[in-house]
């Protein structure tokens, strides 16, 4: 069984994608449900974490709504509005919905590289820990610092890295600095034990000529940097789709790993998604 923690739904006739320029023409339309699952047939995906993709608190509604596999939401709230604890606690308050499992914040797009360091929004993270929710980190070289302080500032909160700190593995001609610089990053967040990896968005951050750049070698030693047991399997679907199919994603990740223990496998595709997104359920295999 594996289990999905990152991929995408969206309608951009809803609501403004402000990143969907004309580089990611082939999936400006709607996603939703029914392609998931479209996409997932064939693989061994049983359930998926849906991860928000614009700064609007409508947009992690209508997520919650929606029917299996998603089985969790990593949505989005204001984290500097004062009463935060209180949007916190209206998203998750609606029975019969998917759980609100995790807030994320494109901290890559603010103009501000130091924006997740700021006082305003440590107070919002603490706000999350204390509601046993952890904080998705989408963050590239560039905010790479302030995610660390925010990390130390909040030793009670759980932190997940998205997409492997987002390495610019598409710069083929500057690839050993590239590589040193994100080993490095990799290190000192994997020094936080409150930190776990999502190994996800790889194929994409590659580009064009990903049939030829390493990406094989940054999943696996972004698992071997967290160890598997903090290291989550996500798919970034249909970002995903720019690069390959979603079979193509798995199997990236499956070859990279093929050959850890089985407990090690499912660690990556299963438990440590279990254990972060979950904590208070048990996932039957």
């Amino acid at each position: 069984m594996i289990i999905d923690a990152h991929h995408h739904l969206w309608d951009p006739a809803d609501r403004p994608y402000p990143w969907m320029d004309d580089s990611v023409a082939p999936i400006r339309r709607r996603f939703d449900a029914d392609d998931l699952r479209s996409a997932t047939h064939g693989t061994d995906v049983a359930r998926t974490i849906v991860v928000q993709a614009v700064h609007d608190p409508g947009e992690t509604r209508w997520l919650l709504s929606q029917p299996a596999p998603v089985a969790g939401v990593v949505g989005w709230v204001d984290l500097t509005a004062p009463d935060v604890a209180d949007r916190l606690e209206a998203l998750r308050a609606p029975a019969g919905h998917v759980p609100l499992v995790g807030i994320r914040h494109q901290a890559q797009d603010e103009p501000d590289p130091d924006w997740l360091a700021r006082p305003d929004v440590v107070r919002g993270v603490r706000a999350l820990a204390a509601a046993d929710l952890p904080f998705d980190l989408l963050v590239r070289a560039r905010e790479h610092e302030a995610a660390v302080t925010l990390v130390d500032a909040v030793p009670d909160g759980r932190f997940v890295l998205d997409h492997a700190g987002k390495p610019d593995i598409a710069d083929e001609q500057h690839e050993d600095a590239v590589a040193d610089g994100w080993r490095r990053r990799m290190e000192e967040l994997a020094a936080r034990p409150n930190v776990v990896c999502k190994v996800s968005g790889l194929l994409t951050e590659a580009g064009p000529a990903r049939d030829r750049r390493p990406v094989a070698r940054y999943v696996r030693e972004a698992v071997e940097t967290f160890g598997p047991h903090r290291s989550v399997f996500g798919s970034d679907w249909p970002v995903s789709t720019l690069a390959g199919t979603y079979a193509d994603t798995v199997d990236l990740v499956r070859d990279a790993v093929a050959d850890l223990s089985e407990a090690e496998r499912d660690a990556v595709f299963r438990a440590t998604a279990a254990a972060t997104y979950f904590p208070s359920e048990t996932v039957q295999t």
